[in-house]
């Protein structure tokens, strides 16, 4: 847990380096040993924020800090990668409900929004249970959509994706195949192309339309669960990664996450699984 905590908490040092240029996630996720996508996806969970807004926040706290110290507004809007002072004066605006140019006088309000920095908290009052398995490669069919690497619009796009895949879900029910029962949810965010697939293991023909595709070998972490569907489910991931996954001796492993919906879809009290890649600790 405390080499986690370590590992973490130097990223977020990375992170805090390179406000005012490019911040490289790729190699900031490698720092907090992840991926970029798995970092941005682990520190919405523990942080309570999206990583674009908390690096927002950190920007405009130091701008606001650089425009009392007298640095022109331009200057301080190309330090912080705002190409267009308008872009600038309005990120600037959304944080503290002022013009950048009136930040430099005497007595303004400013909002100052701190660095985080992540420290030990015992959860764990509520059990979670979970099997590791290993399975072997399988194929799925089903329908995909692209989903961008930033976190924080894939969770816009997923959702979008399932409402409108939903009146045609009936369609993958045939194609299941009785040795791993349920609708797939699967990101191939450790891909260069990150994809999302609604979908079902399968060995049928791919009808018109449809997609197939090779889900690789993996160890897993699978985790069930029932309730209220999204919400418990997406409460079961933040549990997963927030509590389970520090202290398990695992990491994530470059492999796709796994939803499983056990239930007919429509359901949305429902029976489902969280199936999560790992590998154990170096």
């Amino acid at each position: 847990m405390m080499d986690w905590l370590n590992n973490w908490n130097a990223a977020l040092d990375d992170l805090e380096l390179h406000l005012d240029g490019e911040i490289d996630l790729e190699k900031t996720g490698r720092i907090a040993g992840c991926t970029a996508y798995h970092f941005q996806r682990m520190f919405s969970y523990l942080a309570g924020v999206p990583l674009s807004e908390y690096v927002r926040r950190r920007r405009m706290t130091r701008a606001a800090a650089d425009l009392q110290k007298g640095d022109k507004v331009l200057d301080v809007a190309l330090r912080y990668g705002y190409e267009s002072p308008t872009a600038f004066n309005r990120a600037f605006r959304a944080v503290h409900g002022i013009a950048p140019s009136a930040a430099k006088q005497e007595c303004v309000r400013l909002k100052a929004f701190p660095r985080i920095r992540f420290k030990l908290v015992l959860k764990g009052d509520t059990e979670m249970e979970y099997q590791i398995v290993k399975k072997e490669a399988f194929r799925i069919v089903g329908f995909r959509t692209r989903i961008p690497k930033d976190q924080d619009e894939s969770f816009r796009v997923v959702p979008e994706f399932w409402a409108e895949t939903g009146p045609r879900l009936g369609e993958l029910i045939p194609l299941m195949s009785p040795d791993m029962e349920g609708v797939l949810g699967v990101c191939t965010c450790h891909l260069e192309e990150n994809f999302y697939y609604i979908a079902v293991a399968s060995s049928e023909p791919v009808p018109a339309g449809l997609c197939e595709w090779t889900v690789p070998a993996a160890t897993w972490a699978v985790f069930s669960g029932c309730g209220r569907l999204p919400m418990d489910i997406q409460n079961l991931q933040k549990r997963i990664v927030t509590e389970w996954l520090p202290d398990s001796g695992y990491e994530w492993a470059q492999a796709p996450d796994i939803e499983i919906y056990l239930d007919p879809p429509g359901v949305e009290d429902g029976r489902f699984q969280v199936w999560l890649p790992i590998v154990k600790n170096q």
